[in-house]
This record gives C-alpha cells, structure tokens and sequence, in this order.
C-alpha cells in the first residue's frame, strides 16, 4: 500500500509515537470522554469560503465543524428530551396545549445554548501551530502552510488505538477494525443529490424552530428539481453545482473539479472524495482517493462527521511491458476486470504500479479506475506521477498549482517518480499483468467481466445460444436459432434474428471519456461511410460525450 508518510521506528512510545496516517483535511476536535459536556471542534482556519474550493455538484466539508452530532430534528429533540431531569421542574409541561417548542425557547435556554456550542465553529488558536511546516516555492516565498503528516499526532479526533490499526494494516486488515476517515470533498450526482439538500433544508428549519441561526447549516432536468438545487447553492455557502448539459459528473470531476491538493487561505491538505455514485471511482486515476458511499454517509460527511469504514486490504498489481497497436484501453480495463474478479477483491483497495506507468495516459487510467465497482474493489489507485501533472497542465490548472501539488505530495512521500529508484512495496497480495499479452475484446453476453477474444465472438455466441440459461447461455433450441421475424418499421421492410443489433451506445463514463477511444469509435464510423454502410432504420444509436471535451475531438 502506497501510503502518505513513512513510519519511523521509535514508534513504540505510547505518548507521542503514534503517526496518523490519513489523506483527508486536517481537523481537531477535543477529547470525546464521556466526562466531556460538549464536543468541541476546530478548524484551520475557520472560513466559510469554500465556494472556491467545492464539488460538482459537490460539497465540501464545511468550516462549521461539527464533533459526534446528528442535526436533525429527531436527534435534537432527543437530546432536549433525555436532557428533561435538569429543567422539566422549571416550568416545562410535556401535556401543555403550548407549543413544546415555544416552551423549550423560554425556558430551555441552557439546553439550547448548550445545543448551540455543540455545532458552533471553535476559535482559530489551536495547540498544534509548532507543527505546521512552510512549503517553500523554488523561487522564493511560499505556497502555504501544511501539517506535515509523519509529525501528525492528534489523539482527540484519531486515537492511539486507530493509528496503530493503520500501521499495521498487514495484521489489521484481515480482522476487519474500522478506522474513522474524513474526506475533503462529497460528489453528489443529480439524481442522489436532491435528497440530500432536502434533508438539509430541513435541518435548518429545525435549527431555527429552535431559536437558533440556521446559517450554521451547511454542507460542509426537470425545472424544479434544477431551481431547488440552484438555491441550495446559493443557501449553503460551500456548495457547487455544476449546470446539466457540463458532461458527466465523473467526468468533470477528473478534469474540473479534483484538485490533489487543496489550498485553502494558504493552508494545504490532500484532496479526497466519496460520492453518491459508485463510479466516483473515476477519480482515483488521478491520484485521488474516492469512491462510493450511502446518502446517509454523504450528508454526515457534509456536516464534518468522519465515516466510519472497515480498514481494507490492498492488493499490488503490477503492470509491464506495452500496449499492442489496435488495442484499447476498454480492452485492457476487460482484462484488469477478469483478472481481479477470479483474484478476490471485494471490499479492498487497489494499487497499480510498475516501471510502464509513463506509458498509461490519465485517460486510461481513468478508465480502469471507472471499472473498479465491476471488479468489487472500494477502490483502485494511481498514485501521483509526472503523467498526472502532465494532466493537471493540460486541463488548465496554472503552473504555479502544479508545482505547489508536486511540492506538497514529495515532501511527504506521497509523489511517484519512476526515473528514481523504487523502494520495495508490501501488498496484502499481489497480481502482475504484461501489457503485450492484452488482445481485443467484447464483453457479454450478460456480465462485463466475463470478456471474449474478440476473434471468438462468433463461436461464443452460438455456444451461448445452446448453453443452459445462465450468465453465458440462453437455451435456444436449435430449430429456433436461426429463425427470422419479418416487419414494418415505420413503412419499411425490417428483419430480425438472434443475435441482432437494436441499441448502438457509446454512453457510459467508461468510455465517452477516453479520447483515443472516442477517436477508435470515429474512425470506425468514417470508415463505414468510406464503404456506403447505412446504419439500419431500426437500430438505435446514441453518443454521449463524457464532457464537454471530449465532444469537439469529432469536430477538427
């Protein structure tokens, strides 16, 4: 596991031994004791300006940082409840006609206020300054402030305990603990986000049922539905939303929206991600860890809540050696996708690393990375290399970015450089792939991982026709596999067989976001013009640039 520091071996003191080791913004937060009345939280520095630094329609943490607390009405009136022994005497009668709520502003104020500091962003001073380091630009100056995380020992948010579970992932992993984690950002997808903003909403109306401020409330194509959202993004003040019609959300995720690493008012941190959508994976082709999450695990990580999650095992694969000419990433990602389905992935994160990295475009990349929900990983990952921030330049982040994220990554050993000499990794286990042997091929007829030389689909199919009904049969008779049913579409003659094409699509984000994929797809389609191939009245074909990017490669 490529992970973002080193741990020393003067680690066995058990006061000031222990590294956290976590690729998420840095917060702290007081002890959470039961001897603790309120849980409190810090931010560095405590801003509300994330507009500049938020997601797709995405949300970053917020800078109101809430410790250990649900703000939803049903949560907050249980605390108010089960708080009843310490002021129900003072005049609060559950039976009254009056509004409980009215009650609880007269006479409640403790518990209110109480309510109030457990939400409440915390002062900017913090015990921590000694271990903030500057990083320094190579022509003077600085790029900003950043913990350096091998210095990084904060018991109250992460405890002894957690980081020790990390350290010795080997052990650890295999009995299941979880760790905590915090991401830097949540991408939400406009179908899984609306409910989300709701729930939201109505926390803030409780908030000010309550007597409070709901301002402190915010999220760290159907008319409606996108004029909902468009408020939201004006209520919350760390909340983008990306207008429909920008391209898919993974999409501009990779090319707009990550950002490896954060500088927030001059303080730096690593990007991470979950999303709505099991395909956030995407992004991890950048150097990014993401991946999928619930709804409920997006809005608490939204409210600062860190998630709880299994601590995984990591599997090393390596790739070696080159692509043969006519063959595609979708081919190589069919292959990795085969590979690790027979090997066990599930519930495991992913490393690909090896000597012919320089050879994988971030595109490619991309497109494995999308797969990972089809081969069962939580999620695959490209540690940062000169490809990325080849990538990062030519999606028009400045230079000055670019060199603060190299900067940042290689003083904390988390930047890749295959022209140096590379230490040797430990991986729960490991797989190896020569990209020579990769040849083309389809996938189907039901599953995508189960792939077929592109030389045998003819046989298959007709084996699949005999074959019992299953994943790779569907019990055709033979009297019946090569009959024809003649009809009208639209006043033409029309015929159909098993095995006939009706839908042509090159739709999803595993695809439409790959150039030298989409430029394969064009080239075929002028060929077949070249030749007077005619596509057949009743097929239906469809094209869905990934972003808008992608779609003008067709058009020079």
């Amino acid at each position: 596991m490529y992970l973002p520091t080193h741990c020393s071996s003067s680690s066995a003191s058990s006061s000031s031994s222990s590294i956290l080791i976590r690729a998420c913004r840095i917060r702290f937060a007081n002890s959470s004791s039961s001897s603790s009345s309120v849980n409190r939280s810090f931010s560095l520095p405590p801003s509300r300006t994330f507009a500049k630094n938020t997601t797709s329609f995405a949300c970053s943490p917020p800078s109101t940082v809430i410790s250990h607390w649900s703000l939803n009405f049903a949560s907050a009136f249980r605390s108010i409840r089960c708080s009843a022994p310490r002021w129900s005497h003072g005049g609060v009668d559950w039976r009254s006609p009056v509004s409980l709520r009215a009650q609880i502003r007269t006479t409640a104020s403790p518990v209110l206020q109480r309510f109030e500091r457990k939400i409440a962003t915390m002062a900017s001073e913090h015990h921590f300054k000694e271990i903030l380091s500057g990083l320094p630009k190579p022509g003077g100056g600085e790029f900003g402030i950043f913990y350096s995380l091998p210095a990084l020992n904060d018991p109250r948010i992460v405890t002894k305990e957690d980081v020790e579970k990390i350290i010795d992932w080997e052990i650890s992993a295999p009995k299941l603990v979880e760790i905590p984690f915090k991401p830097a950002r949540v991408l939400l997808q406009d179908f899984t986000g609306v409910p989300a903003v709701v729930d939201l909403a109505s926390m803030r109306e409780a908030i000010e049922d309550l007597g409070s401020n709901p301002d402190k409330i915010n999220p760290l194509r159907s008319k409606e539905r996108f004029a909902f959202l468009k408020w939201g993004s004006t209520a919350f003040h760390n909340m983008l939303v990306v207008p429909p019609g920008s391209g898919i959300v993974h999409q501009v995720n990779l090319e707009y929206l990550g950002r490896v690493v954060f500088n927030t008012e001059g303080f730096l941190y690593p990007d991470s991600v979950v999303g709505t959508d099991s395909h956030t994976t995407m992004i991890d082709g950048l150097g990014v860890a993401g991946w999928g999450a619930g709804g409920i695990e997006a809005e608490a990580a939204m409210l600062g809540q860190p998630m709880s999650m299994v601590l995984p095992g990591v599997a090393g694969f390596k790739l070696s050696g080159k692509l043969r000419d006519g063959v595609t990433a979708t081919d190589l990602v069919l292959t990795v996708t085969q590979m690790l389905r027979k090997h066990g992935v599930v519930g495991k994160f992913v490393e690909f690393y090896g000597q012919c990295m320089g050879q994988l475009s971030l595109a490619d990349r991309a497109t494995i990375e999308n797969m990972s929900p089809e081969y069962g990983a939580t999620m695959g990952f490209f540690p940062v290399d000169h490809v990325t921030l080849q990538y990062l330049k030519l999606t028009g982040r400045s230079d000055e970015t670019v060199a603060m994220i190299e900067a940042y990554l290689r003083v904390n050993n988390m930047f890749v450089d295959y022209n140096e000499p590379q230490q040797e990794r430990v991986y729960s286990s490991y797989l190896e792939l020569d990209l020579s042997d990769v040849e083309p091929f389809i996938s189907g007829p039901k599953r995508p991982h189960d792939r077929v030389p592109l030389k045998d689909m003819k046989a298959d199919w007709h084996s699949s026709l005999d074959n019992k009904v299953g994943f790779k049969g569907f019990a055709v008779p033979k009297e019946r596999q090569e009959k024809v049913v003649k009809f009208s579409f639209h006043g033409q003659p029309a015929e159909l067989k098993h095995g006939s094409v009706v839908i042509a699509a090159i739709t999803s984000c595993t695809n439409t976001s790959n150039r030298s994929v989409m430029l394969g797809a064009g080239l075929v389609a002028k060929k077949a013009c070249e030749l007077g191939l005619e596509v057949k009245p009743w097929v239906k074909p469809s094209l869905a640039p990934g972003s808008g990017v992608v779609g003008p490669v067709f058009f020079r």
